[in-house]
């Protein structure tokens, strides 16, 4: 679960973008603080970024600031969102299919009318997974489980990836935020890794 770090000048080389350009970003909140990671170097203080994390949302900010604003595109990246859906829209649109919301339902025992964001991102998560074959309809119960129990425990602020594991055919999953190391014991398999950050973004596009 190590990430590649990457320097601030090897940055702006890399991407095209202006030092004024990657500071604004980071005002107008398209770039977390806490992605700026001031480390000592031979030369001093210098500011490096999770690699993998930054091109990639640059690339995602660079592609999508024709058609959005930087406050519609702070909005997009920001956890969460206000906006409700029912069964029927959430199918519509794409979030989930009929059979994962009824599955949705049937192992959660939840009874509202409509879905809010949290409770979509996990049905996104969860369709993802089933329709990928990743994970057989048990370990979906089980995913299911912890995402319905543990999210909100575990601090929605977070950037944080969802694992699911395998050793021996024998499954589990856990929640783990990226910031941290995950070590595991030997010929254990990781069957799928999600990124939430990465998810919520794209369920936020469905209604843009």
């Amino acid at each position: 679960m190590n990430e590649d770090l990457i320097s601030k000048k090897e940055l702006l080389e890399i991407s095209g973008i202006s030092y004024g350009q990657l500071y604004r970003w980071k005002r107008k909140d398209l770039i977390p603080e806490d992605w700026f990671i001031r480390k000592s170097t031979f030369t001093g203080q210098e500011t490096f970024f999770p690699k993998s994390r930054i091109l990639e949302r640059i690339e995602r900010i660079q592609t999508m600031k024709e058609n959005l604003s930087l406050d519609e595109l702070a909005d997009m990246f920001a956890p969460g969102s206000g906006k409700l859906l029912n069964k029927e829209e959430i199918i519509r649109r794409g979030v989930a299919s009929e059979y994962t919301v009824q599955f949705y339902l049937e192992h959660t025992g939840f009874k509202e009318n409509s879905f809010q964001f949290d409770n979509m991102l996990v049905l996104y998560i969860l369709e993802k997974l089933l329709k990928s074959g990743d994970i057989s309809l048990d370990e979906g119960k089980m995913v299911l489980h912890l995402l319905h129990e543990q999210y909100e425990l575990s601090g929605k602020n977070k950037e944080l990836s969802l694992l699911v594991i395998r050793k021996f055919g024998i499954s589990s999953c856990l929640l783990v935020s990226k910031s941290e190391d995950v070590y595991f014991e030997k010929d254990t398999k990781i069957i799928s890794a999600i990124d939430f950050s990465k998810c919520s973004e794209e369920l936020k596009i469905k209604w843009v």
